[in-house]
This record gives structure tokens, sequence and C-alpha cells, in this order.
């Protein structure tokens, strides 16, 4: 005898995502903290975007990349919070099988995109700092979109095996997805068949990717921490690296957090479900809080814009 999660079927119609195991008796009370992050990112990232288009000032290389990192910051928080909101406080628990993979093409290709903008990023404080003079010359603003679309196009192209290596796996055993939202490992573990060609993917574009990207974060660091020991004053070189702190902030807060979730989802065995389910929706959800309050805080001409209206009335 079979019930309606255990019927034998090869493409479910829909997933039952379940939210956070073990912890469903506090899901309403779980959703106040996540919603709370959530609505500080939305804030947080539209503040940035319209301060950069208000004010001709922040027209430059360093803030189109922020605006680009704001954007993919809400597209990735509201990949995810919208549902399980709805999860937390209507039961409401199933997903159309398509609109699970959307969702987790969504995911992937954007955290491969952001992490991209990362290393823009740094490459604009590269130049910056490096070669100062020609700066207005090598990211001019056709460049800066001409980096903008490679690194769509790189995230859109490396993902797009994902969604058409889930769906063509047969799923037979059950439709339930211990989760709050459709994530890749989580998805094609409910397979009855072999899953290694999803996974060796999986993992050969997560090490291309990060490995790349990480790779030339580093690389463009040490550059500039070098042209920052030759410059000829202490306080010359505090000043001018203040320039990166915002940068290395936000570095910290998307990579780490993405490490341990990765760890944890791949060989923290011994670790909680309800655990590796929250450090998987912390990864997704507390940069895009972090980013513009980062920014906000570091950036005198963001914080300046943005205290604007109330000096004004001050006086």
């Amino acid at each position: 005898m079979s019930d309606s999660n255990s019927t034998d079927f090869i493409s479910p119609s829909t997933f039952i995502l379940l939210g956070i195991p073990g912890l469903e008796a506090a899901h309403v009370w779980i959703s106040i903290p996540f919603c709370t992050i959530y609505a500080i990112a939305l804030l947080g990232n539209f503040t940035i975007l319209f301060i950069v288009k208000t004010e001709p000032s922040l027209h430059v290389p360093m803030y189109y990349f922020l605006c680009m990192l704001a954007f993919t910051d809400v597209v990735l928080s509201t990949s995810i919070l919208p549902k399980m909101l709805i999860i937390f406080w209507f039961y409401s628990r199933e997903i159309n099988f398509s609109a699970c993979l959307t969702q987790m093409y969504f995911i992937l290709s954007f955290s491969a995109i952001q992490s991209g903008i990362l290393v823009a990023m740094a490459f604009d404080r590269y130049v910056a700092i490096c070669d100062p003079l020609r700066h207005s010359t090598i990211l001019t603003s056709p460049v800066v979109a001409k980096i903008g679309l490679i690194l769509v196009l790189r995230g859109a192209i490396l993902v797009l095996p994902y969604p058409f290596l889930a769906r063509r796996l047969p799923y037979c055993r059950t439709n339930i997805i211990p989760h709050t939202y459709c994530e890749h490992i989580a998805v094609v573990k409910l397979a009855c068949a072999d899953i290694s060609v999803s996974s060796y993917y999986s993992l050969s574009v997560v090490f291309l990717v990060i490995g790349m990207d990480v790779s030339f974060i580093v690389v463009s660091y040490t550059q500039i921490l070098r042209a920052i020991f030759r410059l000829p004053t202490k306080e010359i070189r505090l000043k001018t690296f203040g320039t990166c702190g915002s940068h290395l902030c936000v570095i910290l807060a998307f990579y780490i957090p993405h490490l341990f979730s990765a760890l944890a989802q791949r060989f923290g065995h011994n670790v909680a479900l309800h655990l590796r389910v929250l450090m998987a929706n912390m990864y997704l959800l507390v940069p895009p809080m972090l980013n513009p309050i980062i920014y906000g805080v570091r950036t005198q001409k963001i914080r300046d814009r943005l205290l604007q209206p109330f000096t004004h009335k001050g006086t």
C-alpha cells in the first residue's frame, strides 16, 4: 500500500516544501526575524539604487557595480522569502515542479552573478589604487556595461544545465523536500536514479566559479596592498585602504556564510537538518541585508546623500 506522498511516479507535478524540519511549531516565530531581514534588505538596496540614480556624482564605476550588487541582492532574497512566508503563515507547502526548478535556477544563477560582481568591484579598486591616472579611461561606462553583461551570461549559461539535469531524473521515492526552498541537492536527492552527473557538474561549477573568483580577488588585493605599503605616510596608507573596507566586508559577508552552508549541505551529515536548512537560508538572506548597511555606513558619499534631507531640515 502506498500513500499520496510515496506513489510511484517519474516526474511529479508538485513538490512539498516542509519548511524547517523539526521546527514546524516555531515557524510563525521564526518568520518574524526572517521577515524583518527581508524588509531591511529591500529598503536598503532600493535606497542604494535610488541614491546612485539621483546623485550625478555617484555615476562612476564603483557605484555602478554597487547597483548591480543591490539588484542581485533583491532578486536573491525575493527568490526564497515570499514562498517561505507562505509556508510559515498559511501552511501552503506545495510548489509546482517547473516553479521549483525555476526557483533553483534563479538562486544559483544570481549567486554566480553576485560572485562575479564582487570580482568586478575588486578589479575597480585595483585600477583605482594601482593605476589611478588611467582609471577613468580603463573603466568607462561601456566597459562597465560589457562587464555586467558578461557576468550575467556567465551565471545564466553555467547554471542552465542544473534544472535540465534535475528534470530528466525519475522521482519515484517521495515528493517531499525537507527545506524552505528548492535547494539543488535537496531536490536531486529525491531521485531514484544515479545523480552523480548532476552532483559532479554542481561541484565543478562551484569550484570553477568560486575558485576563480576568490583567486582573482586575492590577486587583486595582493597588488592593492603592495601599492598601499609603498605610499609615503601612514595616514595616506590608512585613507587609501579605507576605500577598500566596504568591499572587503561585503566579500566576507558573501563567501563565509556560503562556504559554511555548502560544507554543511554536502559533508555535515552529523549536523542537525534544521541547522543546515537555517544556514542555507541565512547565506541567501543575511548578505542582502548587510550589504547596503555596510556601504551606507562606510561610504561617505552615500552617507552624506542619505542624511542630506535631515541636515537641510536642521538648517
